[in-house]
């Protein structure tokens, strides 16, 4: 495992400039993400014709992302989070390459785009439980909500403009070039996260050493699933995680698939059509991204409260879209739903990067990770299957499954009383 021995001083673990080099790392990934997914939609249905096309590219993408993400966990905590977030960081990189190259000389079948999807995919499963391990393994504990924030912020930023920068630049340059971009971009992540595995793999010690396991504690037994048991194990034993994991997961299953299928509907009966829609998704990616600044900016002195508060805001704002008329309302109340989860994301990560030993990070946060992609499409399922009731039915039982969920996590005595 990756050594925790502060270095450069009482300024951290790590000199401020391998602590930039990290933000800047991962916030250069986040926004290559948010360009990329835009890209490949985009992409695809420019080869081929609107339908099941652009799904089943999708569907390559997300699947092998979430099925693999807690066996990268595993793979994180016996590695070293900064071995594998490099690692995965150059794969996206050499698929990126590899796809460009197709895309600039012969079009690629959908079935080849598809593949370098799924692997896209693959490295994704590895990198995000990495890139969450890695920073209490060089950032100051007292530093962590900020750092937090601000990686969160890129994420949220890039997912406020990347729609409108990657349609602009394909419109401008074409599609090879726009894509030659976003690689570059990647490779620049890329590159920076390597110069971090050899500062931190200097910092380690020799109480660094793994257990003869490779998870890094001797009482695990060999073996990867043994391993990802332990994991679980873990997970369901500590009240904090499993509160957690569960509020994570249900926010996700009741908020996901409403706010993007519900508001296009809302958008197209009440509002006045695509373009309010669009405002609408802009109030929520700039309230996202205002929670997460401010999350690291004022870290909560008490964490417990904020949670609930922070669950409880995103279910009142899906009740309240249930009542708007008007554009200026419901861009207001998608604020509110943002506001919340952005903040809220920030301070469960850094409870949780500060609370789990260091042997179990990986494969917790993986779980993090995969309660927050796996439920979206059981989310649009289940808003396909409220709509008919009308859009208000849809936000109101989704907005009382996260009150309630609120509720639950305020009756928990460890929740509660987080600092």
């Amino acid at each position: 495992m990756v050594s925790t021995v502060p270095l450069g001083g009482p300024g951290g673990r790590l000199g401020r400039s391998h602590l930039r080099r990290l933000v800047v790392g991962q916030g250069l990934a986040a926004v290559t993400d948010a360009l990329f997914i835009v890209w490949l939609t985009l992409f695809v249905l420019d080869l081929a014709e609107p339908g099941l096309a652009t799904g089943f590219v999708l569907v390559a993408v997300a699947l092998p992302r979430a099925v693999l993400l807690p066996p990268a966990g595993v793979l994180v905590d016996r590695l070293g989070p900064d071995r594998v977030v490099a690692a995965a960081a150059w794969l996206r990189v050499a698929v990126l390459l590899t796809l460009g190259a197709l895309v600039t000389f012969a079009p690629p079948s959908l079935t080849t785009v598809a593949l370098l999807g799924g692997l896209l995919g693959a490295a994704d499963a590895a990198y995000f439980p990495a890139a969450l391990a890695l920073l209490p393994a060089v950032v100051p504990t007292e530093q962590l909500s900020r750092v937090n924030g601000l990686v969160q912020g890129a994420e949220s930023g890039g997912d406020l403009v990347g729609p409108a920068v990657a349609a602009g630049c394909i419109a401008a340059a074409g599609f090879p070039a726009t894509l030659g971009g976003i690689t570059a971009m990647a490779a620049l992540a890329a590159a920076a996260f390597s110069t971090l595995v050899r500062v931190v793999q200097r910092a380690s010690g020799p109480g660094a050493e793994a257990a003869p396991d490779g998870t890094g504690t001797a009482d695990e037994q060999p073996g990867s699933l043994r391993a990802l048991t332990a994991g679980l194990g873990y997970a369901w034993r500590e009240p904090v995680v499993r509160g957690m994991l569960a509020a994570i997961a249900l926010i996700n299953l009741a908020v996901v698939g409403p706010v993007l299928v519900g508001a296009a509907v809302l958008a197209d009966q009440r509002l006045g059509g695509a373009g309010a829609l669009g405002i609408v998704l802009s109030g929520f990616g700039a309230g996202s991204l205002a929670g997460s600044l401010a999350a690291g900016w004022r870290p909560p002195s008490r964490r417990g409260r904020t949670v609930v508060g922070g669950v409880a805001a995103i279910g009142a704002g899906m009740v309240g879209l249930a009542a708007v008329t008007q554009v200026l309302a419901a861009t207001a109340v998608a604020s509110l739903i943002g506001l919340g989860s952005g903040f809220l994301g920030v301070v469960v990560v850094a409870t949780l990067q500060e609370r789990v030993p260091e042997h179990l990070l990986g494969r917790v946060l993986s779980l993090v990770v995969l309660a927050t992609v796996a439920f979206d499409p059981f989310s649009y399922v289940l808003a396909g299957a409220l709509l008919p009731y009308g859009t208000a039915t849809l936000f109101l039982a989704s907005g009382g499954a996260v009150l309630t969920c609120a509720a639950l996590v305020a009756t928990s005595p460890a929740v509660r009383s987080l600092h």
